[in-house]
């Protein structure tokens, strides 16, 4: 499995490499945003496909993550929306590079970039460009976020807010991953571990008061 990973992530590396040159310092960044826009053209990452692809050997995997915080409703969806108070929670996000905020037709809408180190072959890790869109339906309290990733990797997100009462919200993530067959175990066991590990890193911060 080793193997296959590093013949897998190989490419991976170099065509990143290319496209992304030396890593970006500024929180909105133009290289940055054209990758983005590249990748929202090319992949129109946020559509759902209607199913597992033969052709190029692709399959979807869903999973649904749950938790629960001792904390309002309100306050846990304004703290857990936003993507910023999850860098140093994720474990393998660095920085997020903003390209728009907008308001549609009461919909709000954040195009971003999201630098991970993500530990690909033996734990080494590799500087990936995560491209992504959130929508965001405060009114009905959820949002989504589409992605897109080096080698064509796609997660479809939705996280609904629900009110416990007593002052406690569950927070249900349900994700699904969209990768090459030879790539969609690796892909699965990773962002679930990580979703699982920001989960409960924004839950701690959020009951402690530091969000």
């Amino acid at each position: 499995m080793s193997r296959l990973l590093r013949l897998l992530t190989a490419p991976l590396l170099i065509v990143t490499l290319v496209l992304t040159g030396t890593p970006a310092r500024a929180d909105s960044d133009p290289l940055l945003a054209t990758q983005w826009q590249l990748a929202w053209d090319t992949y129109r990452f946020y559509e759902h496909l209607t199913g597992p692809l033969p052709l190029d050997g692709r399959t979807a995997v869903t999973r649904d993550l749950p938790i629960d915080i001792d904390a309002p409703l309100d306050h846990v969806f304004a703290a857990y929306s936003d993507i910023n108070h999850h860098i140093g929670l994720h474990p393998f996000l660095k920085r997020v590079a903003t390209h728009a905020d907008y308001v549609q037709d009461g919909l709000r809408y954040v195009n971003f970039t999201a630098v991970e180190d993500v530990p690909v072959t033996d734990g080494v890790p590799v500087t990936v460009n995560t491209h992504a869109q959130q929508r965001v339906h405060a009114a009905e309290y959820f949002y989504e976020t589409d992605t897109w990733t080096m080698p064509n990797v796609v997660t479809h997100q939705r996280i609904d807010f629900t009110d416990l009462g007593g002052g406690r919200t569950r927070v249900t993530e349900h994700l699904t991953f969209e990768a090459n067959v030879l790539l969609i175990d690796f892909t699965v066991t990773n962002g679930v571990s990580s979703h699982q590990q920001t989960q409960v890193a924004l839950k701690e911060a959020i009951e402690s008061g530091r969000l």
